[in-house]
């Protein structure tokens, strides 16, 4: 299957009054899954459709390898962009089979073609023996891989996928999740999916694509974006985030958790990233610090710890609890060289 990168300069978009994407710039390498990671509303679907061809950019270009699909000038039709979309409800035709909706995109195809084209999609996906079923029949995992074998029937450079496993419950996400990227990775061809869920981002990412109203503010790999978001947005939209008042000097920011060694240096007011898994939690009767609450996991355990000066953190231990609620405790960071943002009045 033919792959190709995805290059998006300076996009914009406005509906009626009302600015969506502003000026948003990203690339994919070709063969490589990028996660459009953002809030609800933030404009993830409308870039999405904007590289489908679904929606028109008021400005900025967008390129699938060294061909221009949109330029202000140009428009290349979606049909013609080899650019195959999974929509986020799916959007099977109920009246017909699996099969036909599978085909519904190859009609301009020989017959026999079409006919081969379509077992292959069905096989890749696992439902080879399922083509003169109705869609309606079938689990809304079917469904989902359904939708994915119509669009990789035509042999797309590039996969666009709109909160492709929203529609699940949460037991089937998992297994679903791990089915599609399993064969997204074998078949190797350039990917952009958009969610609202840091995790599937994260598992599923090679790169991730933070957007907040409408701008990109950051993409990197997930570790990156996890372990130095570009600012405290970010932080605390990825994951838990304990953000600790202190005071930098240079490489060092004194804290009510002792020294905190930073990755870069910075001096004055500051918060410092604290991840919950970069805190040791050990008893301690004379500790001026109070589990609130524990929250077994099972592979590991969040506690809610009140410190000295009334604030409540979160830190996170593998296995059992080290500490119930109500005893007394003392924390250490223990993490790598700490994030730190300059404090604003």
């Amino acid at each position: 299957m033919n792959t190709a990168g995805v290059h998006v300069v300076g996009v914009t978009k406005s509906f009626g009054e009302v600015e969506v994407l502003h000026g948003v710039s990203l690339s994919i390498s070709a063969g490589r899954m990028l996660a459009l990671l953002g809030p609800s509303g933030c404009g993830k679907t409308t870039l999405l459709r904007i590289i489908a061809g679904l929606e028109q950019p008021d400005a900025g270009t967008v390129l699938v390898g060294e061909h221009v699909l949109s330029d202000g000038r140009n428009v290349v039709p979606p049909e013609r962009r080899h650019v195959g979309m999974v929509f986020q409800d799916w959007a099977l035709f109920p009246h017909l089979s699996v099969a036909a909706n599978v085909g519904y995109g190859l009609r301009k195809l020989p017959a026999a073609e079409t006919r081969e084209r379509v077992a292959d999609a069905l096989a890749m996906v696992g439902l080879g023996h399922l083509g003169d079923r109705s869609p309606e029949t079938l689990s809304g995992g079917q469904q989902q891989r359904i939708a994915l074998a119509r669009a990789i029937a035509p042999r797309p450079s590039v996969l666009l996928l709109d909160e492709p496993f929203s529609n699940l419950d949460a037991a089937l996400r998992g297994q679903v999740r791990t089915e599609v990227h399993q064969l997204l990775a074998e078949l190797g061809i350039t990917t952009l999916f958009v969610t609202h869920d840091q995790e599937e981002a994260f598992v599923l990412g090679d790169d991730v694509a933070v957007v907040r109203e409408g701008r990109i503010v950051q993409q990197a790999a997930p570790t990156a974006v996890y372990a130095r978001p570009a600012d405290r947005w970010v932080a605390e939209f990825v994951g838990d985030a304990n953000l600790m008042p202190g005071h930098a000097d240079g490489r060092l920011a004194t804290t009510v958790l002792g020294p905190v060694t930073l990755e870069e240096s910075i001096a004055g007011p500051v918060d410092v990233l604290v991840r919950p898994e970069s805190l040791a939690i050990a008893l301690d009767p004379s500790g001026d610090a109070q589990v609130e609450l524990v929250e077994f996991y099972g592979h590991d355990t969040v506690s809610l710890v009140r410190l000295a000066g009334d604030e409540i953190i979160r830190v996170r231990t593998p296995g059992a609890p080290v500490a119930r609620r109500d005893d007394r405790v003392r924390l250490t960071y223990s993490g790598a060289g700490a994030v730190a943002y300059p404090r604003t009045p």
